[in-house]
């Protein structure tokens, strides 16, 4: 199991290169991480791309092209809204958006920094736009599938403006000594943790939930 912890305070010697308040952000992401087995940073995505990719997201709902999303991967999906009752649209640089590609850039100076620093081997990755409407929610799941662990990391980028306490949507993780620990899904802020290890939860949302979630693959 590769130590981050010894890796990112032993920084490789000529790391990609990161603008300060880039690197401000995945650090505080990666440190976090480090320290609780969950990284948040606040200010992951920055106000003006958040808003345009929110702006991507809402639209392609009016235009009912987000699809009910499934459990399990491609030879095993399942639809149980009893289970997860969220839609989702696959974001991709084939679409050549500009502000997907604008956050693809964004996580490819993220993974090369990710690698740089912690040799952890990232080769790909996949995201989707996710909509939680009122009432939506996400049962207690692993991310990482039981027949494919290619998925490494999880990565979730939230979309809310004026997120307030009472709205839902919280992010719950269950933490191996059983403690809960809620994460308010809040515009901007970025979460990352191992795919394979935090059971985690989106609990009920009172009122629409955006997001862009996505796993750091191998393979």
């Amino acid at each position: 199991m590769i130590n981050l912890v010894y890796l990112h305070q032993h920084k490789a010697i000529c790391p990609i290169l990161v603008l300060p308040p880039l690197q401000k952000a995945f650090n505080t992401l990666i440190d976090s991480f480090i320290a609780d087995k969950i990284g948040i940073s606040e200010n992951f995505l920055g106000i003006l791309l958040a808003a345009q990719l929110k702006e991507n997201l809402t639209g392609l709902y009016a235009a009912s092209l987000l699809l009910s999303a499934g459990t399990g991967n491609e030879q095993l999906v399942t639809h149980n809204k009893s289970v997860r009752s969220d839609k989702i649209y696959w974001l991709d640089r084939k679409h050549d958006n500009v502000h997907e590609n604008n956050f693809f850039d964004l996580i490819d100076q993220f993974v090369g920094y990710l690698n740089s620093t912690c040799y952890t081997g990232i080769t790909g990755y996949e995201f989707h736009y996710a909509m939680y409407e009122e009432g939506s929610f996400y049962k207690k799941h692993l991310d990482q599938f039981k027949n494919n662990d290619s998925r490494q990391y999880s990565m979730i980028i939230y979309l809310n403006e004026g997120w307030q306490q009472g709205d839902g949507g919280e992010l719950c993780i269950h933490h191996e000594d059983k403690h809960l620990q809620h994460v308010s899904p809040e515009n901007g802020k970025g979460v990352f943790f191992k795919s394979s290890e935090l059971l985690h939860e989106v609990l009920i949302s009172n009122k629409p939930r955006l997001s862009i979630t996505g796993w750091l693959k191998i393979g």
